[in-house]
Protein backbone atom coordinates (compact mmCIF):
# COMPACT_ATOMS: atom_id res chain seq x y z
CA UNK A 1 0.00 0.00 0.00
CA UNK A 2 1.54 2.99 -1.29
CA UNK A 3 0.69 6.38 1.43
CA UNK A 4 2.04 9.63 -0.32
CA UNK A 5 0.96 12.41 1.23
CA UNK A 6 3.37 14.66 -0.05
CA UNK A 7 1.35 14.24 -3.94
CA UNK A 8 -2.18 13.54 -2.48
CA UNK A 9 -3.28 15.72 0.20
CA UNK A 10 -6.76 15.83 2.35
CA UNK A 11 -8.89 18.66 1.84
CA UNK A 12 -10.48 20.62 4.66
CA UNK A 13 -14.05 21.19 4.75
CA UNK A 14 -14.80 22.10 7.92
CA UNK A 15 -13.25 22.21 11.48
CA UNK A 16 -12.04 18.41 11.94
CA UNK A 17 -13.64 17.20 8.90
CA UNK A 18 -11.61 16.50 5.80
CA UNK A 19 -12.53 15.32 2.17
CA UNK A 20 -9.97 12.33 1.37
CA UNK A 21 -11.54 10.68 -1.23
CA UNK A 22 -10.35 9.97 -5.10
CA UNK A 23 -10.72 11.93 -8.62
CA UNK A 24 -11.20 9.18 -11.54
CA UNK A 25 -10.28 11.51 -14.61
CA UNK A 26 -10.64 9.14 -16.84
CA UNK A 27 -13.88 6.95 -16.62
CA UNK A 28 -16.62 7.45 -19.74
CA UNK A 29 -18.81 5.13 -18.56
CA UNK A 30 -21.58 4.37 -15.85
CA UNK A 31 -24.04 1.44 -16.62
CA UNK A 32 -25.32 3.38 -19.59
CA UNK A 33 -24.50 6.59 -18.68
CA UNK A 34 -22.00 8.38 -20.45
CA UNK A 35 -19.42 10.79 -17.62
CA UNK A 36 -17.93 12.44 -20.19
CA UNK A 37 -16.49 14.77 -17.38
CA UNK A 38 -15.16 12.07 -15.50
CA UNK A 39 -16.21 11.27 -11.83
CA UNK A 40 -15.36 11.53 -7.70
CA UNK A 41 -15.37 8.73 -4.89
CA UNK A 42 -15.57 10.88 -2.17
CA UNK A 43 -14.55 9.78 1.45
CA UNK A 44 -14.90 11.88 4.23
CA UNK A 45 -12.49 12.12 7.41
CA UNK A 46 -14.04 12.84 10.79
CA UNK A 47 -11.03 13.48 13.48
CA UNK A 48 -13.24 13.14 16.64
CA UNK A 49 -11.88 11.44 19.83
CA UNK A 50 -12.64 8.47 17.76
CA UNK A 51 -11.43 8.45 14.21
CA UNK A 52 -14.11 8.13 11.18
CA UNK A 53 -13.71 7.33 7.86
CA UNK A 54 -16.97 8.02 6.16
CA UNK A 55 -17.21 5.38 3.03
CA UNK A 56 -14.53 4.49 1.00
CA UNK A 57 -13.50 4.48 -2.86
CA UNK A 58 -13.76 1.70 -6.00
CA UNK A 59 -11.38 -0.79 -6.33
CA UNK A 60 -8.09 0.73 -7.70
CA UNK A 61 -8.35 4.08 -5.57
CA UNK A 62 -7.39 2.77 -2.07
CA UNK A 63 -3.76 4.13 -2.31
CA UNK A 64 -4.84 7.69 -3.23
CA UNK A 65 -7.29 7.82 -0.75
CA UNK A 66 -4.99 6.36 2.06
CA UNK A 67 -2.21 8.56 0.81
CA UNK A 68 -5.08 11.79 1.55
CA UNK A 69 -5.45 10.44 5.01
CA UNK A 70 -2.31 10.03 5.65
CA UNK A 71 -1.53 13.89 4.88
CA UNK A 72 -3.64 14.39 7.81
CA UNK A 73 -3.21 11.63 10.32
CA UNK A 74 -2.04 7.58 10.18
CA UNK A 75 -4.61 5.35 8.93
CA UNK A 76 -3.76 3.35 10.83
CA UNK A 77 -5.56 5.08 13.80
CA UNK A 78 -9.22 4.76 12.09
CA UNK A 79 -11.51 3.77 14.58
CA UNK A 80 -14.71 3.67 12.92
CA UNK A 81 -16.10 3.46 9.10
CA UNK A 82 -19.73 4.24 8.57
CA UNK A 83 -20.31 2.69 4.88
CA UNK A 84 -23.76 4.66 3.50
CA UNK A 85 -24.10 2.89 0.55
CA UNK A 86 -22.62 -0.61 -0.12
CA UNK A 87 -22.75 0.02 -4.29
CA UNK A 88 -19.24 -0.93 -5.12
CA UNK A 89 -17.72 2.15 -6.18
CA UNK A 90 -18.25 3.33 -2.93
CA UNK A 91 -17.52 -0.03 -0.97
CA UNK A 92 -14.82 -1.09 -3.82
CA UNK A 93 -12.53 -0.75 -1.28
CA UNK A 94 -14.00 -1.35 1.77
CA UNK A 95 -13.11 -4.84 2.65
CA UNK A 96 -9.55 -4.50 1.98
CA UNK A 97 -9.70 -0.91 4.31
CA UNK A 98 -11.17 -3.03 6.98
CA UNK A 99 -8.33 -6.03 6.62
CA UNK A 100 -6.03 -2.85 6.91
CA UNK A 101 -6.48 -0.93 9.57
CA UNK A 102 -8.63 -2.71 11.98
CA UNK A 103 -11.61 -0.39 13.00
CA UNK A 104 -13.43 -1.29 16.12
CA UNK A 105 -16.93 -1.10 14.48
CA UNK A 106 -17.77 -0.59 11.37
CA UNK A 107 -21.58 0.35 10.53
CA UNK A 108 -24.06 -0.06 7.68
CA UNK A 109 -27.84 -0.38 7.46
CA UNK A 110 -29.47 -4.04 7.93
CA UNK A 111 -29.55 -3.76 4.17
CA UNK A 112 -26.05 -2.60 3.56
CA UNK A 113 -24.67 -5.28 5.89
CA UNK A 114 -26.53 -7.88 3.55
CA UNK A 115 -25.22 -6.63 0.45
CA UNK A 116 -21.86 -6.36 1.84
CA UNK A 117 -21.40 -10.03 2.82
CA UNK A 118 -22.76 -10.69 -0.29
CA UNK A 119 -20.01 -9.05 -2.42
CA UNK A 120 -17.00 -9.00 -0.07
CA UNK A 121 -17.58 -12.06 2.31
CA UNK A 122 -17.86 -9.19 5.42
CA UNK A 123 -21.43 -9.57 6.91
CA UNK A 124 -19.90 -10.27 9.91
CA UNK A 125 -17.73 -7.11 10.07
CA UNK A 126 -20.36 -5.01 9.98
CA UNK A 127 -22.47 -3.75 12.56
CA UNK A 128 -26.02 -2.25 11.61
CA UNK A 129 -27.46 0.89 12.70
CA UNK A 130 -30.81 2.29 12.72
CA UNK A 131 -33.18 4.61 11.36
CA UNK A 132 -32.80 7.79 14.23
CA UNK A 133 -29.83 6.13 16.03
CA UNK A 134 -26.77 8.42 17.42
CA UNK A 135 -23.37 7.38 17.91
CA UNK A 136 -21.40 9.34 19.96
CA UNK A 137 -17.46 9.70 18.51
CA UNK A 138 -16.35 11.93 21.62
CA UNK A 139 -16.91 15.63 20.78
CA UNK A 140 -18.58 14.78 17.56
CA UNK A 141 -21.74 12.43 16.51
CA UNK A 142 -23.48 11.18 13.85
CA UNK A 143 -27.26 10.78 13.61
CA UNK A 144 -28.28 7.98 11.06
CA UNK A 145 -31.28 8.20 8.65
CA UNK A 146 -32.64 5.44 6.80
CA UNK A 147 -32.86 6.81 2.64
CA UNK A 148 -33.93 3.22 1.61
CA UNK A 149 -34.12 3.24 -2.49
CA UNK A 150 -32.21 6.72 -2.64
CA UNK A 151 -30.89 4.75 -5.06
CA UNK A 152 -30.20 1.64 -3.57
CA UNK A 153 -32.35 -0.30 -0.74
CA UNK A 154 -29.27 -0.19 1.58
CA UNK A 155 -28.98 3.38 0.77
CA UNK A 156 -28.73 6.20 4.20
CA UNK A 157 -27.09 9.27 5.28
CA UNK A 158 -25.36 10.30 8.30
CA UNK A 159 -25.18 13.60 9.51
CA UNK A 160 -23.52 14.97 11.82
CA UNK A 161 -25.13 18.02 14.31
CA UNK A 162 -22.06 19.91 15.81
CA UNK A 163 -20.56 20.68 12.05
CA UNK A 164 -24.27 21.07 10.30
CA UNK A 165 -23.10 18.48 7.50
CA UNK A 166 -24.78 16.10 5.67
CA UNK A 167 -22.81 13.01 4.56
CA UNK A 168 -25.83 12.41 1.52
CA UNK A 169 -23.90 9.22 -0.26
CA UNK A 170 -25.06 9.13 -3.81
CA UNK A 171 -28.10 11.91 -3.33
CA UNK A 172 -27.18 15.33 -4.59
CA UNK A 173 -24.09 14.20 -6.20
CA UNK A 174 -23.00 14.53 -9.70
CA UNK A 175 -20.50 12.47 -12.42
CA UNK A 176 -17.87 15.18 -12.51
CA UNK A 177 -13.91 15.33 -12.02
CA UNK A 178 -12.42 19.06 -11.38
CA UNK A 179 -9.93 20.30 -9.45
CA UNK A 180 -12.53 21.97 -7.46
CA UNK A 181 -14.38 20.40 -4.76
CA UNK A 182 -16.30 22.61 -3.54
CA UNK A 183 -19.95 23.29 -6.10
CA UNK A 184 -19.33 27.04 -5.53
CA UNK A 185 -15.89 27.24 -7.30
CA UNK A 186 -17.33 25.09 -10.37
CA UNK A 187 -18.92 27.27 -13.90
CA UNK A 188 -22.66 27.39 -12.35
CA UNK A 189 -23.72 26.11 -15.82
CA UNK A 190 -21.51 23.14 -15.68
CA UNK A 191 -22.42 22.18 -12.12
CA UNK A 192 -26.40 21.99 -12.94
CA UNK A 193 -26.26 20.28 -15.93
CA UNK A 194 -24.17 17.79 -14.52
CA UNK A 195 -26.34 17.67 -11.65
CA UNK A 196 -29.64 17.12 -13.96
CA UNK A 197 -27.63 14.50 -15.95
CA UNK A 198 -26.99 12.48 -12.93
CA UNK A 199 -30.32 12.46 -11.47
CA UNK A 200 -31.84 12.16 -15.11
CA UNK A 201 -30.06 8.83 -15.65
CA UNK A 202 -29.77 7.89 -11.95
CA UNK A 203 -32.71 9.21 -9.90
CA UNK A 204 -35.68 9.51 -12.13
CA UNK A 205 -37.11 6.08 -11.99
CA UNK A 206 -36.37 6.77 -7.81
CA UNK A 207 -38.41 9.99 -8.12
CA UNK A 208 -40.93 8.88 -5.43
CA UNK A 209 -38.43 7.61 -2.93
CA UNK A 210 -36.36 11.00 -3.87
CA UNK A 211 -39.40 13.09 -2.83
CA UNK A 212 -39.80 10.71 0.69
CA UNK A 213 -35.88 11.32 1.43
CA UNK A 214 -36.32 14.93 0.47
CA UNK A 215 -39.86 15.39 2.76
CA UNK A 216 -37.76 13.18 5.82
CA UNK A 217 -35.18 15.90 5.63
CA UNK A 218 -37.57 18.82 6.03
CA UNK A 219 -39.40 16.94 8.63
CA UNK A 220 -36.63 16.12 10.47
CA UNK A 221 -35.56 19.80 10.55
CA UNK A 222 -32.08 19.26 9.91
CA UNK A 223 -29.84 22.26 9.99
CA UNK A 224 -27.56 21.80 6.99
CA UNK A 225 -24.52 23.68 6.09
CA UNK A 226 -22.68 21.36 4.48
CA UNK A 227 -23.75 18.54 1.97
CA UNK A 228 -21.08 15.80 1.23
CA UNK A 229 -22.22 13.67 -1.52
CA UNK A 230 -20.59 10.25 -2.67
CA UNK A 231 -20.01 11.72 -6.08
CA UNK A 232 -18.75 15.60 -7.57
CA UNK A 233 -18.62 18.40 -5.49
CA UNK A 234 -19.28 19.51 -1.49
CA UNK A 235 -21.83 21.98 -1.04
CA UNK A 236 -20.28 24.26 1.29
CA UNK A 237 -22.91 28.11 -0.15
CA UNK A 238 -26.72 27.59 -0.03
CA UNK A 239 -27.03 23.53 0.03
CA UNK A 240 -30.21 23.94 -0.26
CA UNK A 241 -29.89 25.03 -3.68
CA UNK A 242 -29.50 21.07 -4.59
CA UNK A 243 -32.33 20.00 -2.47
CA UNK A 244 -34.71 22.33 -4.41
CA UNK A 245 -33.02 21.11 -8.27
CA UNK A 246 -34.14 17.80 -6.32
CA UNK A 247 -37.62 18.32 -5.41
CA UNK A 248 -38.37 19.87 -8.74
CA UNK A 249 -36.78 17.26 -10.65
CA UNK A 250 -39.02 14.99 -8.73
CA UNK A 251 -41.88 16.32 -9.17
CA UNK A 252 -41.45 15.81 -13.02
CA UNK A 253 -43.88 19.16 -13.79
CA UNK A 254 -43.29 19.26 -17.47
CA UNK A 255 -43.06 22.47 -19.37
CA UNK A 256 -43.56 23.60 -23.05
CA UNK A 257 -40.11 22.26 -24.67
CA UNK A 258 -40.41 19.22 -26.28
CA UNK A 259 -37.44 16.21 -27.52
CA UNK A 260 -38.01 15.16 -30.89
CA UNK A 261 -35.49 12.06 -31.55
CA UNK A 262 -34.72 10.45 -34.73
CA UNK A 263 -33.02 7.72 -36.54
CA UNK A 264 -32.50 7.80 -40.14
CA UNK A 265 -31.28 5.27 -43.53
CA UNK A 266 -31.12 7.25 -46.47
CA UNK A 267 -32.52 10.69 -44.67
CA UNK A 268 -36.54 10.45 -45.28
CA UNK A 269 -36.89 9.77 -41.43
CA UNK A 270 -34.43 13.01 -40.98
CA UNK A 271 -36.78 14.63 -43.30
CA UNK A 272 -39.57 13.99 -41.64
CA UNK A 273 -38.50 14.56 -38.21
CA UNK A 274 -37.67 18.26 -39.52
CA UNK A 275 -41.20 18.33 -40.62
CA UNK A 276 -42.23 17.58 -36.81
CA UNK A 277 -39.71 20.45 -35.68
CA UNK A 278 -41.48 22.98 -37.57
CA UNK A 279 -44.85 21.55 -36.32
CA UNK A 280 -43.72 22.26 -32.77
CA UNK A 281 -42.31 25.34 -33.16
CA UNK A 282 -45.98 26.58 -34.94
CA UNK A 283 -47.79 24.95 -31.75
CA UNK A 284 -45.91 27.24 -29.30
CA UNK A 285 -43.66 24.96 -28.20
CA UNK A 286 -39.66 24.79 -27.84
CA UNK A 287 -38.47 21.58 -29.37
CA UNK A 288 -34.62 20.05 -29.53
CA UNK A 289 -33.88 18.04 -32.38
CA UNK A 290 -31.77 15.09 -31.75
CA UNK A 291 -30.47 12.35 -33.73
CA UNK A 292 -29.68 9.19 -32.42
CA UNK A 293 -26.19 9.25 -34.66
CA UNK A 294 -25.20 12.12 -32.71
CA UNK A 295 -25.89 12.23 -29.01
CA UNK A 296 -25.56 9.63 -26.33
CA UNK A 297 -28.62 8.24 -24.66
CA UNK A 298 -27.96 9.90 -21.55
CA UNK A 299 -28.06 13.35 -23.08
CA UNK A 300 -31.44 12.35 -24.33
CA UNK A 301 -32.38 11.73 -21.23
CA UNK A 302 -30.71 14.43 -19.53
CA UNK A 303 -32.63 16.72 -22.04
CA UNK A 304 -36.08 14.46 -21.30
CA UNK A 305 -35.75 15.35 -17.83
CA UNK A 306 -37.69 19.38 -18.19
CA UNK A 307 -39.48 18.53 -21.33
CA UNK A 308 -42.72 18.02 -22.01
CA UNK A 309 -42.98 16.00 -24.97
CA UNK A 310 -41.24 12.92 -26.64
CA UNK A 311 -41.52 12.65 -30.12
CA UNK A 312 -39.65 9.95 -31.77
CA UNK A 313 -38.91 8.41 -35.14
CA UNK A 314 -37.02 5.54 -36.90
CA UNK A 315 -36.48 3.91 -40.38
CA UNK A 316 -37.60 0.11 -40.82
CA UNK A 317 -34.63 -2.81 -40.92
CA UNK A 318 -35.63 -6.00 -40.77
CA UNK A 319 -38.77 -5.64 -39.82
CA UNK A 320 -37.56 -3.93 -36.65
CA UNK A 321 -36.78 -0.41 -35.07
CA UNK A 322 -33.34 0.69 -36.38
CA UNK A 323 -30.84 -0.46 -33.34
CA UNK A 324 -29.92 2.57 -32.35
CA UNK A 325 -33.32 4.04 -31.78
CA UNK A 326 -34.19 0.66 -30.20
CA UNK A 327 -31.32 0.67 -28.10
CA UNK A 328 -31.81 4.75 -26.80
CA UNK A 329 -35.74 4.28 -26.11
CA UNK A 330 -35.43 0.89 -24.46
CA UNK A 331 -33.06 3.26 -21.98
CA UNK A 332 -35.46 5.74 -21.44
CA UNK A 333 -38.48 3.82 -21.09
CA UNK A 334 -36.34 2.26 -17.83
CA UNK A 335 -35.71 6.03 -16.44
CA UNK A 336 -39.63 5.40 -16.31
CA UNK A 337 -40.31 9.87 -17.01
CA UNK A 338 -43.72 10.40 -16.46
CA UNK A 339 -46.38 13.11 -17.66
CA UNK A 340 -45.70 12.94 -21.18
CA UNK A 341 -47.16 13.51 -24.70
CA UNK A 342 -45.81 12.61 -27.74
CA UNK A 343 -45.88 10.34 -30.85
CA UNK A 344 -43.90 8.30 -33.55
CA UNK A 345 -42.87 8.71 -37.40
CA UNK A 346 -40.82 7.08 -39.52
CA UNK A 347 -40.06 5.68 -43.10
CA UNK A 348 -39.78 2.40 -45.01
CA UNK A 349 -38.78 0.97 -47.98
CA UNK A 350 -40.90 -2.53 -47.51
CA UNK A 351 -43.13 -3.34 -44.31
CA UNK A 352 -43.05 -0.13 -42.32
CA UNK A 353 -43.17 -1.34 -39.08
CA UNK A 354 -40.89 0.69 -36.90
CA UNK A 355 -43.49 3.83 -36.29
CA UNK A 356 -46.04 0.99 -35.39
CA UNK A 357 -44.13 -0.35 -32.99
CA UNK A 358 -42.40 2.91 -31.38
CA UNK A 359 -45.67 4.40 -31.10
CA UNK A 360 -46.67 1.23 -28.55
CA UNK A 361 -43.56 1.64 -26.60
CA UNK A 362 -45.13 5.10 -26.11
CA UNK A 363 -48.18 4.13 -24.97
CA UNK A 364 -46.23 1.35 -22.66
CA UNK A 365 -44.67 4.17 -20.89
CA UNK A 366 -47.74 6.28 -20.39
CA UNK A 367 -47.01 8.96 -22.96
CA UNK A 368 -50.58 10.50 -24.19
CA UNK A 369 -50.09 10.68 -28.27
CA UNK A 370 -52.42 13.13 -29.56
CA UNK A 371 -52.06 11.75 -33.39
CA UNK A 372 -50.01 9.26 -35.52
CA UNK A 373 -47.96 7.07 -35.88
CA UNK A 374 -46.79 9.09 -39.27
CA UNK A 375 -45.57 6.43 -42.24
CA UNK A 376 -44.14 7.36 -44.95
CA UNK A 377 -43.00 5.26 -47.60
CA UNK A 378 -38.88 5.38 -49.18
CA UNK A 379 -39.32 9.14 -49.66
CA UNK A 380 -41.92 11.08 -47.96
CA UNK A 381 -44.36 13.20 -50.05
CA UNK A 382 -45.78 16.68 -49.26
CA UNK A 383 -48.32 14.74 -47.72
CA UNK A 384 -46.37 12.71 -45.14
CA UNK A 385 -44.43 15.70 -44.11
CA UNK A 386 -47.60 17.66 -43.52
CA UNK A 387 -49.33 14.88 -41.23
CA UNK A 388 -45.65 15.44 -39.18
CA UNK A 389 -45.85 18.86 -38.78
CA UNK A 390 -49.35 18.14 -37.61
CA UNK A 391 -48.42 15.56 -35.23
CA UNK A 392 -45.93 17.77 -33.91
CA UNK A 393 -48.32 20.64 -33.55
CA UNK A 394 -50.69 18.52 -32.21
CA UNK A 395 -48.07 17.30 -29.12
CA UNK A 396 -47.33 21.13 -28.98
CA UNK A 397 -51.15 22.38 -28.53
CA UNK A 398 -52.24 19.58 -25.77
CA UNK A 399 -49.04 20.73 -23.88
CA UNK A 400 -50.81 24.37 -23.56
CA UNK A 401 -54.12 21.87 -22.22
Amino acid sequence: MSCNSEVFSAVKVADKIYWVGAVDWSVREFHGYETTRGTTYNAYLILADKITLVDTVKSGFRDEMFARIASVIDPQKIDVIISNHAEPDHSGELAATIHCIQPDVTYASAAGQKTLDLYYGIGDKITVVKEGQVVDLGGLSVVFADTKMCHWPDSMVSYCPERKILFSQDGFGMHLASAERFADEVDQGVLRYEAAKYYANILLPLSGFVQKTVQKVTDLKLDIDIICPDHGPIWRKDPMQIIQWYSQWADQKRNRKVVVLYDTMWKSTEKMAKAVVEGVIAGGAKPTLMSAQAVHRSDVATRLLESGGFIIGASTLNNEILPRMADMITYVKGLRPKGLVGGAFGSYGWSGESPTKLNAILEEMGVSIPAGPVKAKYAPSDEALQECFSLGKAVAEKLNE
